[in-house]
């Protein structure tokens, strides 16, 4: 058998896995967890509403497409030309295009033709013969309402950053409206029967949390017997984490959850280059303090392993990197778990 086909048989063997999460955090670790394990499932928020989703939600009445077509583009297998059809943005002076994305354009169509919103994300799986399952975490049409440590809230996940800004102050919980939206069975039925859940990384309380207020789904993975995971960010996030602590988004994480949601938080230990951390201060950002003690007494473990790129000009995960420790932790604990 050649190493090729080793590596496959690997593939195809692989546990069965289950992201949940949104944006640019939840596709970075796809791209690495599908070199190893084919047995993959990705559950996205449905929350977003701005940008070229936002339009098209608007427009059409469809749910956002955006976080779903980055996760199907991490998990594509298509020829360089699809590739770049799906990434292509309309330039400026495209008229009612102009930073619209083509690849949200397709799964506009496909909805467009199918008689649920998680039918056409099915059909741009196929069409992309992309590596396991990418699932919307609802059909329903939510919004997302932030309420700040001083009372007042604001509606609209794209209105949040700048309301949290003006407010200058933490943000103390989010909700969807309408409240308790029904999961999408699959969702359900993928975290029952995985065998390793992880929960970001992203933007904690508009990519992550969103998807645990949805009815069932923290349920199902508190109750799950699979090792659950949080990998936290390397960064705090202007206008949503800033002065926050890794035990900070553990806490927010339980707090809109419940007992047992995870049972290790994945931390970076790797130092974030001098010049990025510069920059990122001004924009009121700066890499996560790791308290240790403060996550334990949250009864959640923690390991560090150095996860941050060393080439990209952003302060962000490397895709190998985080998906090696995380296979690693779950092959030195797979034989603890009673499925």
């Amino acid at each position: 058998m050649t190493e090729s086909s080793c590596l496959e048989r690997r593939r195809e063997q692989g546990p069965r896995v289950v992201a949940i999460g949104g944006g640019t955090g939840l596709s970075t670790m796809l791209r690495g967890l599908k070199s190893h394990t084919k047995n993959l499932t990705a559950i996205v928020t449905v929350a977003d509403d701005g940008g070229g989703s936002g339009k098209l939600r608007q427009d059409l009445g469809m749910p956002p497409p955006g976080d779903i077509r980055h996760c199907m583009e991490a998990l594509a297998n298509v020829e360089p030309v699809m590739e770049q059809l799906l990434t292509y943005r309309f330039p400026q002076g495209s008229g009612n295009l102009t930073g619209q994305s083509f690849g949200n354009l397709i799964l506009a169509a496909l909805n467009g033709i199918s008689d649920s919103f998680d039918e056409a994300v099915a059909r741009m799986s196929q069409v992309l013969a992309i590596t396991g399952r990418v699932l919307p975490v609802t059909n329903d049409n939510v919004a997302l309402e932030a309420t700040f440590e001083n009372g007042t809230r604001v509606l609209g996940e794209s209105k949040i950053s700048a309301f949290k800004k003006e407010q200058d102050c933490r943000i103390e919980s989010v909700r969807l409206l309408p409240e308790h939206p029904q999961a999408l069975p699959a969702a359900i039925q993928a975290i029952e029967e995985a065998e390793l859940i992880l929960l970001g990384p992203g933007s904690l309380y508009t990519s992550v949390i969103p998807n645990l207020l949805v009815d069932g789904i923290a349920r199902a993975v508190c109750a799950s017997k699979a090792l659950k995971i949080y990998i936290c960010n390397i960064m705090t996030q202007d206008g949503e984490t800033e002065g926050m602590t890794a035990s900070d988004h553990v806490a927010a994480l339980l707090r809109h959850s419940g007992p047992g949601l995870v049972d290790v938080c994945l931390c970076n230990s790797a130092p974030v280059r001098p010049g990025l951390v510069e920059r990122y201060r001004e924009e009121d950002a700066a890499p996560i303090v790791v308290d240790r003690a403060a996550i334990e007494a949250l009864g959640v473990e923690v390991v560090t392993r150095p996860l941050a790129s060393e080439t990209l000009n952003y302060a962000r995960h490397s895709f190998a990197r985080l998906a090696k420790a995380v296979m690693e932790l779950y092959e030195e604990r797979a034989h603890t778990r009673i499925f």
